[in-house]
């Protein structure tokens, strides 16, 4: 965002998922062009010579009984958002390996660099979900192993992946503002080995990783788990991110369905990031051994 007048609409919204992840995608059809998610809600900001009084009569789901969804409006001054942004963004680090860091930051020390401009895109490392799907991927050996970022965002993951020596890689996220964002911060961090698409897991057809990685919401997530499980190779690892600890009980279940058992979770105010194994024999037949794989 440029120098330029904005009107703000401050969501509060029951349930937080999927309304937001839904209000979301509507308001990106209304030339809404960027969203700060938080604990309650979601700010979402259009450009004032964009907006009009009636713009969110044809939101669908402001008039669904499901959700509970109010709004405050006001109108934002003029400022150089890009500078906002350049304020708030500080380094993140994980671990003792990790730091990701924004262009204008010094380089950093660590084993892992990783430079991210993330514009509109999820996967700053300063979400919860986000951090802890990278401190699983620091715990993992991927090195000479295929591995697939689903729901890619700024491309955090895949960059990580790839500079502990995985390949092949590939990227995808459905959102083709991630998609471009992915694109070029692979390249700002030298990794153009990895492969970025735009869609979603119809994309994976005949591929199959020895790493799945997806912090995605709850609901995307229990949909793709079966198509995850057929495209993990035997003995493969899925780490999963994006949902609550109540709802790792489902997502659990939905995964042992598949095959794949938990192994380990990590959990940060509330949120869940949890490691599951492939079996490493065919399902069927681990359950009638009735043991684990």
């Amino acid at each position: 965002m440029s120098d330029t007048s904005y009107i703000e609409y401050d969501f509060t919204i029951l349930p937080l998922q999927p309304g937001s992840d839904i209000l979301m995608a509507e308001l990106g059809e209304l030339e809404f062009e960027s969203f700060v998610e938080g604990y309650t809600g979601v700010l979402a900001y259009i450009k004032k010579e964009c907006w009009n009084p009636d713009i969110l009569k044809k939101v669908r789901i402001l008039h669904n009984p499901e959700f509970q969804i109010t709004f405050l409006i006001k109108e934002v001054e003029p400022r150089n958002w890009n500078a906002t942004w350049e304020k708030d963004f500080t380094p993140i680090q994980v671990g003792s390996q990790c730091v990701v860091r924004a262009p204008f930051h010094p380089q950093t020390q660590v084993e892992f660099d990783i430079v991210i401009a993330p514009k509109m895109s999820f996967g700053t490392g300063h979400h919860e979900t986000t951090q802890m799907m990278m401190q699983h991927l620091l715990n993992q050996d991927v090195a000479g192993r295929s591995v697939l970022d689903m729901g890619c965002g700024t491309g955090v993951l895949a960059i990580l992946a790839g500079m502990k020596g995985a390949s092949p890689i590939d990227a995808i996220d459905i959102d083709p503002w991630s998609y471009l964002n992915a694109k070029e911060n692979v390249s700002r961090n030298a990794q153009e080995h990895i492969r970025v698409f735009e869609g979603d897991a119809t994309l994976l057809k005949n591929k199959s990783y020895d790493f799945i990685l997806a912090n995605i919401n709850r609901n995307i997530l229990l949909q793709d788990i079966p198509v995850y499980a057929r495209h993990l190779k035997p003995g493969g690892i899925l780490i999963l991110s994006g949902f609550y600890r109540d709802d790792l009980h489902f997502i659990s279940e939905k995964c042992a369905k598949n095959g794949l058992f938990l192994e380990e979770e990590l959990s940060q105010n509330n949120w869940i990031a949890a490691v599951f194994q492939l079996a490493k024999i065919s399902f069927s037949d681990k359950v009638s051994r009735g043991r684990h794989p």
